[in-house]
């Protein structure tokens, strides 16, 4: 055999083994211990049911830190909001503030329509036609008095009008995937176009109240306001009971029954209760029924249950094995921190697996899914998030290209 032959044998067969060494060092794909972070504790043993004696037809409670729910009963279930609304209507009212389109300062000059709303036995701040009241005392009138004056003076200022205000209301509802929820009005009062939401939306909405206004946010936990010499008590009985409770809102019709969306912090930890749909025979044994209820969840709530996180979101897990690229590996982590909710005391038990998918070819953009990871307590899946590319990272060049192709080829005929 001529001599050029047999050195070009050799460098061919150098070429294979370097290939088949790249082949045999690619990470195989599938299921990866990942570290669990966070002491663990003893195990507390048997985790009761929520309280069973809940007569409300609708309820959830939520972690504020997560989002995620502790319990439940037909969390999805359309129901009239009644004064629930304001809620909704005090979150754009805070954004325009925010934006500083209006202040706490600016003075809303009171409109007939304003004032006659809920003159037929509903609540009100007892403002007057003409009158100039200041942004911040409408805001107290609404959410410590629940004025149904104040609402729609507030709408009035914001947007011009209330049917233009409304539309404001329901674009931030789809914004925050309420997608259950629709307003009719600035104040919940029964009217001609029906209204509606759901136990899981209004604890959505809760959260992103606190979580997005907390300069604001302390108008919820005032038990009183006077206004015109008149004073009127909030009428969420939480705030009297017990100092951790710091908010939100009660709401009544006779087509609701009676509503409480209430929120308490206990060592840097929130939960958000919504009670919705409990019938009573009369207003004082509503307002106690539906606070019981509500501190009965969350009492079980803080006791029985913790919120972890495990892991930060945009921090590197992995890097995985990209071909045909710039580069021959890219970072992958989480979009968004993953939480867990999970019984107190059972921390030992939690796993962590992360299983890639692939192969993966470039070019590849940030936030494109290359894997998974999913988190169990005792072989029951308590979360998964899509593992995602953190970076960008765009084609090779032609011998890159020639080079990952051969790889990729040996692999598929000869997996290692």
């Amino acid at each position: 055999m001529p001599r050029s032959l047999i050195l070009m044998n050799k460098h061919l067969l150098a070429l294979l083994g370097s290939l088949l060494l790249i082949v045999a060092s690619v990470p195989q794909l599938g299921a990866q211990p990942l570290p669990t972070p966070g002491p663990a504790t003893a195990s507390l043993g048997v985790i009761p049911q929520p309280p069973s004696d809940i007569t409300a037809k609708s309820y959830i409670l939520i972690d504020f830190d997560s989002g995620l729910p502790l319990a439940s009963l037909d969390p999805d279930m359309e129901r009239e909001p009644a004064s629930l609304t304001k809620l909704m209507t005090a979150y754009v009212v805070f954004s325009e503030i925010r934006a500083g389109k209006i202040g706490l300062e600016d003075q809303v000059t009171i409109s007939e329509r304003a004032w006659r709303t809920g003159m037929d036995g509903a609540s009100r701040m007892f403002i007057e036609v003409g009158e100039r009241v200041a942004v911040e005392d409408l805001l107290r009138g609404m959410i410590v008095q629940s004025g149904n004056d104040a609402s729609t003076a507030l709408a009035e200022r914001v947007a011009g009008s209330e049917g233009a205000f409304v539309d404001l209301m329901n674009a931030q509802a789809r914004a925050l995937g309420m997608h259950r929820s629709y307003f009719a009005n600035p104040h919940g009062l029964p009217g001609h176009e029906a209204q509606y939401t759901t136990p899981a939306d209004m604890a959505r909405l809760a959260r992103a109240l606190i979580r997005d206004f907390p300069e604001l946010y302390g108008y919820y936990s005032e038990k009183s306001f006077t206004y015109n010499d008149i004073n009127q008590s909030n009428r969420n009985l939480l705030l009297w009971r017990d100092e951790s409770f710091d908010g939100l809102k009660t709401g009544w019709t006779s087509a609701a029954g009676y509503n409480l969306v209430s929120s308490a912090k206990r060592n840097d930890r929130r939960l958000i209760a919504v009670v919705m749909g409990i019938d009573a025979p009369n207003h004082q044994r509503g307002g106690i029924i539906r606070a019981n209820e509500s501190q009965a969840l969350i009492n079980w709530g803080m006791r029985f249950f913790e919120s972890r996180k495990l892991f930060e979101g945009g921090t590197v897990l992995n890097e995985p094995r990209l071909y045909k690229g710039a580069s021959t590996t890219v970072e992958a982590g989480l979009a968004e921190p993953f939480w867990v909710v999970l019984p107190q005391g059972q921390g030992e038990r939690l796993q962590a697996t992360m299983e890639l998918h692939g192969p993966h070819m470039a070019p590849i953009e940030a936030g494109d899914t290359v894997g998974e990871v999913r988190v169990t307590l005792g072989g029951e899946t308590l979360g998964r998030q899509p593992l995602v590319a953190l970076e960008t990272v765009e084609a090779g060049g032609i011998f890159r290209w020639l080079w990952d192709s051969t790889v990729l080829a040996i692999r598929s005929a000869w997996p290692l």
